[in-house]
């Protein structure tokens, strides 16, 4: 197949192109950086300089590719690091791709008669924070979001719900991603913040985390580029409170056990959505992806993934 992806060169991008590649597909790959498109043609793919939020010129780039996919994983998330009390000012380039990119690849898209999209949403912190402690796709999402975070969250609504209204379309929420890139790479920003003991178990430390690999995400998306429609929650097999996978990362990482602050104070210091995460996180159920996409994650677990992508580098540091 022709597959287009928007954001190529990102943290799930990076992983997919060669994933495309390899399995047969004639590919286009975005990047809005000059300096990265020969990593792209040495991946395999056709690159393209392109700002998904030039509406003409996306419509231009998917006219020249013809694609019968259009893969859109675009985000700017790369200076989050540990500050989520602006959570939505770090978010306005993103939830501007997110939306305003995906309309733009979909007004572009039909016009060539594509079939098939396939996006990324988020799985976590969107989920209401009440009942079960492990949601489905078909669970609620938040009402009433914490104060910063409605923007974000509105953006999540209207790509999934664009993915939900189109044939053919297809929204995959993420867990929090690790690996290669991201913030939770070997010394990204969390990583740092934990060895460092600046990353605390606040309160009670229930929040549920679903984890999934950069790799595993990438191939949920090649899954998805033939099987499914509607939204996925794309996880791995062990949703998990902060009071234990943080403590376990720590060890895994080298760093000192994380400090355990109480809820009162870490609510001053990191603010209302910090503690939210902390204590009150819904995690997500990965069977529906099994089940329609036929998809299952190589790292199962958070516990050895943990050990596969920072037990070396640890050791080598």
């Amino acid at each position: 197949m022709r597959v287009f992806v928007a954001g190529a060169t990102g943290v799930v991008g990076r992983q997919l192109i060669p994933l495309l590649h390899t399995a047969g597909h004639d590919v286009f790959a975005t990047s809005t950086s000059s300096a990265k498109l020969d990593r792209l043609r040495e991946q395999g793919a056709h690159p393209v300089l392109l700002d998904i939020l030039d509406g003409p010129a996306t419509a231009k780039a998917v006219r020249e590719a013809s694609p019968d996919v259009i893969v859109h994983q675009a985000t700017a998330l790369s200076s989050m690091g540990m500050d989520v009390r602006h959570f939505d000012r770090h978010f306005a380039m993103t939830n501007r791709l997110r939306t305003t990119g995906l309309e733009n690849l979909l007004a572009a898209g039909q016009d060539v008669g594509v079939q098939r999209y396939v996006v990324q949403s988020y799985c976590g912190w969107p989920f209401e924070a009440t009942g079960t402690w492990v949601k489905s796709e078909s669970a609620p999402l938040d009402p009433h979001p914490v104060k910063g975070f409605g923007e974000t969250l509105a953006g999540i609504r209207r790509v999934e719900g664009l993915m939900v209204e189109t044939p053919g379309g297809v929204a995959l929420r993420f867990g929090a991603l690790y690996g290669p890139g991201t913030s939770f790479d070997t010394d990204g920003p969390q990583a740092v913040a934990i060895r460092k003991r600046r990353f605390p178990i606040a309160g009670n430390g229930e929040g549920r985390w679903s984890f999934v690999h950069t790799y595993d995400a990438a191939t949920a998306t090649v899954a998805a580029l033939t099987r499914g429609a509607g939204i996925y929650n794309i996880v791995d097999d062990d949703p998990a409170p902060v009071r234990d996978w943080l403590p376990y990362l720590a060890k895994v990482l080298g760093a000192p056990a994380p400090r355990r602050v109480p809820a009162w104070l870490g609510r001053i210091v990191a603010g209302e959505g910090a503690m939210r995460m902390m204590t009150q996180l819904r995690g997500g159920s990965n069977e529906r992806a099994k089940q329609e996409l036929s998809w299952k994650p190589v790292h199962s677990s958070w516990r050895e993934g943990f050990r596969t992508e920072f037990g070396q580098a640890t050791a080598a540091r």
